[in-house]
């Protein structure tokens, strides 16, 4: 699976200034124990836009990607779990230095790509979920940060090889997360790639996928 190992590195790579070295380490443990879906469909949908495999020097909108999912997600987790009232209060209290830093490295990795935007949205939208989600207790609410990280993925994906983000693409980016973060091994089948190969006009997305 070249696309996991090239969404970690650049994940990595984007954090590798960070400091102190503990938060760093926080961070790197963090990224090792992820699912890395958010970046592996980036790279997924670059490629069946492109119609051929995506090198690992085209990898930072993938990890841009990636490091805000992993932010917004241990932000709600945080908010759900309120380890200031009920846990360890250092560590909450650089949990959510961790989750910030991933969120604002995620947003400088996109700053100026054609996704910028629609991270600003997904960003928005989870605080609004949030804030909803206290006020009414509507669990569901949840889901759509999987939702709507995947829809980014898609977005940021083909934008790269200089296709429109379509209501359709969009759609089916978002529908993939309908039970949570799809798994990795179904986003390298094929199928995806075929997918939105199809969405976008091209037809070499199965090769586009499997190539290492």
């Amino acid at each position: 699976m070249e696309e996991v190992a090239a969404v970690r590195r650049a994940a990595l790579a984007g954090v590798d200034d960070v400091e102190p070295e503990r938060l760093q380490g926080r961070i790197a443990d963090r990224l090792d124990d992820a699912s890395l879906a958010p970046g592996v469909l980036t790279l997924v949908a670059e490629a069946a836009a492109r119609g051929h495999a995506v090198e690992d020097s085209d990898a930072d909108r993938a990890a841009g990607v990636q490091l805000i999912y992993e932010g917004l997600s241990l932000t709600r987790r945080l908010a759900h779990e309120d380890p200031w009232t009920t846990g360890d209060r250092d560590a909450a209290d650089l949990d959510i230095l961790i989750a910030n830093t991933l969120v604002s490295r995620g947003f400088y990795m996109l700053a100026r790509t054609a996704a910028a935007g629609a991270a600003v949205d997904v960003v928005r939208e989870f605080g609004k979920d949030q804030t909803e989600l206290r006020t009414t207790g509507d669990e569901g609410l949840d889901g759509n940060l999987e939702a709507d990280i995947c829809e980014l993925a898609v977005v940021a994906g083909v934008t790269a090889a200089g296709h429109e983000p379509t209501l359709d693409l969009r759609t089916f980016g978002a529908d993939l997360a309908t039970d949570g973060l799809p798994a990795v091994e179904r986003l390298l089948d094929g199928s995806v790639a075929d997918e939105l190969g199809g969405h976008t006009g091209e037809n070499q997305g199965t090769e586009a996928a499997a190539d290492p």
